[in-house]
């Protein structure tokens, strides 16, 4: 799917539900609704029952979408037949449902979306380690290349993972909230079970992004080290290399997995001139000794090698599905697990235990999308869940404008007894949105910066 495309089909989606929430709402509390509208500015198509049912309408800018009320408040006049219609005349219960009932939408989509998402079903990579990074925490912890990663346990309790992602969803859950984390490991076949700690509390960083993962140093899952298809005349054919070739060693060095020898192919080069490299190879039951020459190629800013082949094997896939009831399951606890992650995410942001370099925004939404909706449906309904779960909660926030300043301005009125003045609401308003801008800046800075590779 075209990034843009994603991106507008994803908030469409997210923002329908989400308004579809407070229209559904208010018509059940008895609020006349006036106009049901996905996007903003100039009104493209519309659709009206009767002149005194609710508009709906498609708007020219799909960035949000609104729900208008009959209310005095927003400036719009009320008949005195239809008072008892208006928002503000409702009980305050009923005023504070209206409002939760958008972010409480977006939660319950989220369910359904990862729940479908888990029957669906997905091949992922299992939790099988390449080579730790060369000095990182997972090296110094003891771990190595074909470890099988079977449960993770963070101090709350131990959670079985069924692939490669779950074992990442672990670590960042741990490194948001700076706690350890101990694997349970065996061999690739299941024997020599033996439990790592991985001290990742001792971290501190404020990014949880790819510089720390390499810190911790799991990367990739593993794959092995042999060669796939050779491009004729590059470097791996002139140099012998064939398709099947089992690598064992660089330059004396042993090589256990596919990542670790993609390392070394790129790292071949000193003083922007290739290096050779002297290499051990397995074909037909013996042994080789090829002399490797990579060409040198431009990256992103850097220079890296090149030998022209596909190095390594892909890793070994499990089909991660679930029964009804068990996605049913899946669905509520990951929805529970996301909300949760993104909470914490943002009170150390607010606290400055972790950076705004995490903020994400629409052009990372563009991007997420398109690549989730070509990896098939299962990874999209898992992203499109991600975005919702992310809609509602950022509504929660108790921030003037956003729902969860609503919900903070009927807590007033229940414990004063009074509504919040006009003035006060008018000043909150406009810090509220000032606050919405600089979160929304910093965000879309973030995008361009990974765009431009420098976060």
């Amino acid at each position: 799917m075209n990034p843009v495309l994603g991106f507008l089909v994803t908030l469409s989606i997210v923002v329908l539900v989400h308004e579809w929430g407070h229209y559904r709402m208010a018509k059940a509390c008895g609020v006349k609704v006036l106009r049901f509208s996905l996007g903003f500015g100039k009104v493209l198509l519309r659709y009206q029952r009767s002149p005194d049912s609710t508009e709906f309408v498609l708007s020219a800018l799909p960035l949000g979408g609104y729900v208008r009320m009959l209310d005095q408040r927003s400036g719009v006049p009320v008949p005195p037949a239809e008072a008892h219609l208006a928002l503000e005349r409702q009980p305050l219960r009923s005023r504070a449902l209206i409002v939760a009932a958008g972010p409480i939408a977006n939660l319950v989509l989220a369910m359904l979306l990862y729940a479908v998402a888990g029957w669906v079903g997905t091949e992922e990579p299992k939790a099988v380690l390449g080579a730790p990074t060369a000095g990182s925490l997972a090296e110094k912890a003891g771990l190595r290349a074909g470890d099988w990663v079977q449960a993770a346990d963070d101090g709350e309790g131990a959670r079985e993972l069924r692939s490669f992602s779950d074992l990442r969803w672990a670590m960042i859950d741990a490194m948001v909230d700076r706690r350890d984390l101990t694997l349970d490991v065996t061999d690739a076949q299941g024997h020599h079970a033996r439990s790592v700690r991985l001290p990742l509390a001792e971290l501190g960083s404020e990014d949880v992004d790819a510089q720390l993962m390499q810190k911790v140093g799991i990367g990739a899952p593993y794959g092995e080290p042999v060669m796939g298809e050779i491009v004729p005349a590059s470097p791996a054919a002139q140099a012998g290399l064939r398709e099947g070739d089992r690598v064992l060693a660089v330059d004396g060095e042993p090589v256990r997995d596919a990542a670790r020898l993609r390392e070394r192919i790129r790292g071949a080069v000193q003083d922007g001139q290739p290096r050779a490299m002297d290499w051990q190879v397995e074909r037909g039951g013996g042994t080789l000794q090829l002399r490797v020459q990579p060409k040198v190629e431009e990256v992103d800013g850097r220079t890296i090698g090149r030998i022209g082949a596909f190095v390594g094997r892909p890793p070994e896939m499990v089909q991660v599905s679930y029964g009804v009831l068990d996605g049913i399951a899946y669905g509520v606890t990951r929805t529970w697990e996301v909300s949760m992650l993104s909470l914490r995410m943002l009170g150390k942001m607010l606290i400055g235990q972790a950076s705004v370099k995490n903020l994400s925004g629409p052009l990372s939404i563009a991007d997420y999308a398109g690549q989730s909706s070509s990896l098939g449906l299962a990874y999209y309904l898992g992203f499109l869940a991600m975005v919702s779960v992310s809609l509602g909660v950022v509504n929660l926030l108790p921030l003037p404008v956003l729902d969860g300043g609503h919900l903070m301005y009927y807590l007033f009125e229940g414990v004063t007894g009074r509504p919040i003045s006009d003035v006060w609401l008018d000043r909150l308003q406009f810090v509220g949105l000032a606050i919405i801008v600089l979160m929304t800046s910093i965000a879309l800075y973030n995008d361009v910066a990974r765009l431009l590779g420098q976060h």
